[in-house]
């Protein structure tokens, strides 16, 4: 399955949910019944003067989704399965209550970090690690008992790059993808989506 998805791949790559992020769910603190969608998502950081980051995630988080800017929960846990109301899935936490077991469910956040600066096994790591950090960013709680969340890095070039910037670009990408993942999918009548919340209203989301 992925070697004829690689065959398959082109540049032209949907988002939302489709593919892996046909099934991605997040917030669920209080399991499915008051979660949300997640999806896949893609983006892409240019530094000056020739080097391209781009990222993909797969969101399917046991945590919320937060605006980096903002601090503000975009999709996560709701207080009830015909809610539009955040629960917060920190300050659950952080007020004793307690997910003991997901027995089908399972969490894992999947990102890819690619670029055209040549990287050493070394230095794919550290990128990849930095690029962690984009995670942490947008997923509230992050890297939990529950989840598998995991970032690999990868150059498809032979630019010569700061490595530092190449990882904060990474970051960057990273947080983005996962929100563009939340922004594009649907909810497909089952759980609702980030764009059923806002009903159409209201200006576009930005990525920060």
């Amino acid at each position: 399955m992925g070697y004829r998805a690689c065959r398959n791949a082109h540049i032209d790559v949907p988002t939302g949910s489709v593919g892996a992020g046909t099934g991605a769910t997040i917030g669920k603190f209080f399991g499915l019944a008051q979660a949300m969608k997640g999806g896949i998502g893609t983006s892409s950081i240019f530094v000056p003067p020739d080097i391209i980051v781009g990222a993909l995630a797969v969101v399917n988080a046991f945590g919320d989704i937060r605006n980096p800017k903002s601090g503000a929960i975009i999709a996560g846990a709701r207080t009830a399965p015909d809610s539009h109301d955040f629960a917060d899935t920190d300050k659950c936490l952080l007020s004793g209550l307690k997910r003991k077991s997901f027995s089908i469910v399972s969490n894992t956040t999947v990102g890819v970090v690619a670029t055209n600066a040549a990287l050493t096994k070394a230095t794919a790591s550290s990128v990849a690690r930095m690029a962690q950090n984009g995670l942490v960013r947008v997923l509230s709680p992050a890297h939990t008992l529950f989840d598998g969340d995991i970032v690999f890095g990868l150059s498809v070039g032979d630019v010569e790059a700061d490595i530092n910037a190449v990882g904060v670009a990474a970051e960057k990408a990273l947080s983005r993808a996962v929100l563009d993942a939340v922004f594009t999918s649907h909810g497909m009548g089952l759980l609702p989506a980030y764009r059923d919340l806002r009903s159409g209203s209201g200006p576009e989301p930005e990525y920060p």
